[in-house]
């Protein structure tokens, strides 16, 4: 029996090189804080994307947190930001004294409908954040056009999306800013971590007078993330089905490892590790993982072409095609749930982002301000979708796994 689980999250992207290097940081205490792996991320983020300014930090969270302390929008003023998120989306706002306007989204491109935007705009709304969900880019030239129009902030969201494009041109560059994150389960990953990028001079400098008051967290939370890709890979994942899980669970409950999303966080309170830098070993992490962006990509692009190719007749339905990234492969499907728990079972770990229109799925809606019933769409695909695994660690033998069993749970007849 094979132990260790096919999984969509768990440290997905980390390879061997990067537990090693994880494991030589952790008896380096005296370079955790400061160090030059952070000004060199900062570099190629800026050489990548093309452009000029870019400030690390250990969240995406703390990222847009600090953006928007930045871009001084008088408290009580409106942000518009897509329903089936995380929380960690909109949080920030909630942070910052503002409040977050829930827009839907499409139900073909899991991103912001933007005839919704229309309908949600008034004279109190001050900025639109966009989510390009799962690696799926926004469709920003009618975006941009409309915050031009209507004197809107454009922030967009890359926390799933690094290397994607519109209309050739790299998400993240079209907005008065972008943020990024490298959180355990993103495009690369530190276990923690965020990039702020932009090319406005002059909010650049409102944002390094913010910066220079923002501490590096603690040594206790950051031996917790660099201890992550280390326990993950030598005893959880190789374990999973028996004791893996377990461990899991009492490893988190003894704060040897962070949790992705703190509790107070659900409820729309701010956890005091944010906002904070980004400690030079978990920059050193990140740019590891940043220098194999284009082979992770190219992976990504290739297994979801695998499931593509081999479930776009079927009776699940698969995203739209737009050579793009795909963080994740979401399909959507009546009994999403369902075939979620089936796979579980078999220890394949597939993904539930998201089951609520705000996730995880216990974070306290009206806490975060969000209305039930007004984004129907995003409420109807918390229902229905579930997502397949595209990470470096999936190998085409077991994405065609993943596949054949999707195959055989349609032919029990449970497509109704």
């Amino acid at each position: 029996m094979n132990l260790k689980p096919i999984s969509i999250s768990l440290s997905p992207n980390t390879e061997k090189d990067d537990t090693f290097l994880a494991f030589k940081l952790l008896f380096k205490p005296w370079s955790w804080e400061k160090g030059a792996a952070i000004r060199e991320l900062e570099n190629k983020f800026k050489e990548y994307l093309g452009i000029n300014h870019a400030i690390s930090f250990n969240s995406g969270r703390s990222s847009l947190l600090i953006l928007l302390k930045a871009l001084e929008i008088e408290k009580g003023g409106e942000v518009l930001i897509q329903a089936f998120t995380c929380n960690a989306a909109s949080n920030p706002i909630i942070w910052s004294g503002l409040k977050p306007v829930y827009v839907d989204c499409d139900e073909d491109t899991f991103n912001i409908d933007f005839e919704d935007i229309k309908k949600k705009t008034n004279s109190k709304s001050k900025a639109l954040i966009v989510q390009h969900t799962f690696g799926l880019a926004a469709e920003m030239d009618k975006i941009v056009e409309f915050c031009e129009e209507n004197n809107l902030i454009l922030i967009e969201d890359c926390a799933h999306s690094l290397g994607a494009t519109f209309s050739g041109k790299k998400i993240g560059t079209f907005g008065k800013a972008a943020f990024f994150s490298f959180s355990r389960d993103k495009i690369i990953s530190s276990v923690y971590g965020g990039m702020l990028v932009t090319n406005d001079s002059i909010l650049t400098e409102r944002i390094y007078e913010i910066y220079k008051n923002v501490k590096f967290p603690t040594f206790f939370w950051i031996k917790q993330q660099l201890l992550h890709p280390i326990l993950m890979n030598i005893l959880i994942l190789p374990t999973y089905r028996r004791l893996g899980k377990y461990l899991l669970v009492l490893f988190q409950k003894l704060n040897l490892l962070s949790m992705a999303v703190h509790f107070k966080e659900k409820k729309g309170e701010l956890p005091g590790y944010f906002p904070k830098r980004l400690p030079n070993a978990l920059a050193a992490l990140a740019l590891n993982q940043f220098n194999k962006l284009e082979k992770f990509n190219a992976h990504r692009k290739i297994i979801a072409q695998l499931y593509r190719d081999d479930l776009e007749e079927t009776y699940f339905k698969v995203p739209v095609s737009d050579n793009q990234i795909y963080l994740r492969f979401t399909l959507k499907h009546p009994k999403a749930h369902e075939i979620i728990k089936y796979f579980w079972k078999k220890n394949i770990l597939i993904g539930d982002w998201y089951t609520s229109p705000l996730a995880p799925k216990d974070t306290d809606l009206e806490k975060l301000q969000y209305e039930k019933e007004s984004c129907p769409k995003a409420e109807k695909l918390a229902r229905t979708t579930f997502n397949l695994p595209t990470h470096i660690n999936i190998s085409e033998k077991e994405a065609k796994k993943i596949v054949n069993l999707l195959k055989e749970y349609g032919n029990k007849g449970d497509t109704e």
